[in-house]
C-alpha cells in the first residue's frame, strides 16, 4: 500500500472560534491556557434566548453538521438541520460544538502549545468526555443562554450529552441519546486499541512527533478500515457486496480482489488527509475511558442528577460498537429515576453509521420528539 499526505484537516469556511481567558483545567489533571473550542450555529437565538439546541459530534466530524450560507457544503448530518427539517431551524437555534481534542478548530494535539510556541502532540493532557462537555458549556455561556432547549449527539457526543446533563442539570430542558451508551463495551474498546495500535506501529508516527505534513497514513488508514468495519453490519457488507470481485485487478501480490475491500481503501484514503492522527488517539481513548457511574458511584446515582423533562434515546439493533441494550439500560434507569423517557429501537441494516445514513427511521423519530419540545 503506497500512501502519502502533506494535507492538514481543513476548518470549515462557517466555523467561528470562543477563545477562552480563563484557564481550562482537565478532568485527569493537566491545565490549558487560551483554550480555544469551534462551533457553527444555523437558526436564530429567539427573544426568550431559550430555543437552542446543543449538538455534541461523533469521534471524528467537525462543528460543520449541516450547510448554511457561510459555507453551502454539505454537513454530516445535512439530512437533520434545516428549516423544515427535524431539527426545524425556524423553530431552534442550534448550535454544533467541534469537540475539544479535535483538529477543526478547537484545541487538541495538533494546536499549538502557547507555553512553548510549539505543536501539543502528546504533551497535550489526557482528554475526557468530561472535558469535552465542559468545553461546550463555556460555548453555551459565551452564546448568553442560560438554559437549552435540547442538547443531544450520536455516539461519542451521545456520552458527551448524556454528561452535559449530569454535569449542568438545570440547564438542560431535554435529552436526545442517540446509539451512545453510559460506558464502552469490552468489544468496542478492544476494537478502538487496536486501531490506536496500529496508528502507534507505523514507524512514521515517530513516537507521536511526526511533523504535520507527514502524518502517520498508513497506520491512519488501516485503523480507519477498522472503523469502518465496525460501523456496519456484516448483513448490509454481504447485502451490499457480497463475494463479488472487482472487474480489473492491480498488479501488487496480494491486492484487492473484492469490491468490498476497494470500498474500505477508498473510504479510508479520503479520511487520511483530513484528520490528525494523534487527535484520532485522543478522541478514541476518551470513549474507552467514559464511565457515567464514576458521577455518582452507581449508574443510578449518576442518572438521579439528571433533571430534563424528557429524554429520547435511540439505538438500533444491528450496531457492533454500541448494542441496542446498552440504549435500553439507560432508558431504564433513567425511568427508574422517574424521568419521561422514549426509547425508539430501530430495525437498520447500517449498524453504528446508522444514524448518519438511515434518514427516514432516524429523521421521523427525531423529529416527532423535537415536534413537542
Amino acid at each position: 500500500m503506497t500512501l502519502s499526505s502533506t494535507e492538514s484537516p481543513r476548518i470549515p469556511d462557517a466555523t467561528r472560534i470562543l477563545t477562552l481567558s480563563q484557564s481550562f483545567e482537565m478532568r485527569r489533571g493537566g491545565v490549558l491556557q487560551s483554550v480555544r473550542v469551534a462551533y457553527e450555529t444555523w437558526g436564530s437565538l429567539n427573544a426568550e434566548r431559550d430555543n437552542a439546541v446543543l449538538l455534541f459530534t461523533g469521534l471524528s466530524p467537525s462543528a460543520h453538521a449541516a450547510s448554511n450560507a457561510e459555507d453551502p457544503a454539505p454537513g454530516w448530518w445535512e439530512y437533520m438541520i434545516g428549516p423544515g427539517k427535524p431539527l426545524d431551524t425556524n423553530q431552534f437555534f442550534v448550535v454544533c460544538v467541534n469537540s475539544l481534542g479535535s483538529c477543526f478548530g478547537s484545541t487538541g494535539p495538533a494546536s499549538i502549545n502557547p507555553a512553548i510556541g510549539k505543536l501539543f502532540r502528546l504533551d497535550f493532557p489526557e482528554l475526557t468526555v468530561e472535558d469535552i462537555a465542559a468545553a461546550g458549556h463555556e460555548v453555551q455561556r459565551a452564546l448568553g443562554i442560560e438554559r437549552l432547549r435540547a442538547v443531544m449527539g450520536p455516539s461519542l457526543g451521545g456520552m458527551t450529552a448524556l454528561t452535559y446533563a449530569i454535569s449542568f442539570p438545570h440547564e438542560v430542558k431535554n435529552l436526545v441519546l442517540i446509539s451512545t451508551a453510559a460506558r464502552a463495551t469490552a468489544f468496542a474498546i478492544a476494537i478502538r486499541s487496536l486501531q490506536r495500535e496500529i496508528i502507534r506501529s507505523d514507524p512514521a508516527w515517530e513516537d507521536g512527533f511526526y511533523r504535520p505534513n507527514r502524518q502517520p497514513v498508513t497506520g491512519l488508514c488501516l485503523a480507519r478500515k477498522l472503523g469502518l468495519i465496525s460501523y456496519r453490519s456484516a448483513q448490509e457488507w454481504q447485502q451490499r457486496f457480497g463475494h463479488q470481485e472487482i472487474a480489473k485487478r492491480g498488479g501488487e501480490p496480494f491486492g484487492i480482489l473484492y469490491e468490498i475491500e476497494r470500498y474500505l481503501d477508498y473510504n479510508a484514503r479520503k479520511f487520511i488527509g483530513g484528520f490528525d492522527a494523534n487527535c484520532y488517539l485522543y478522541l478514541s481513548r476518551t470513549m474507552d475511558l467514559f464511565d457515567a457511574a464514576a458521577h455518582g458511584g452507581t449508574l443510578e446515582a449518576a442518572l438521579n442528577h439528571v433533571k430534563v423533562q424528557r429524554t429520547l434515546i435511540i439505538g438500533v439493533k444491528s450496531d457492533l460498537l454500541f448494542p441496542l441494550y446498552q440504549q435500553q439500560e439507560l432508558a431504564d434507569v433513567l425511568r427508574g429515576c422517574g424521568r419521561e423517557v422514549q426509547f425508539v429501537a430501530l430495525e437498520s441494516i447500517s449498524g453504528h453509521d446508522s444514524f448518519l445514513i438511515d434518514q427516514e427511521r432516524f429523521g421521523s423519530a427525531v423529529q416527532t420528539f423535537c415536534a413537542k419540545l
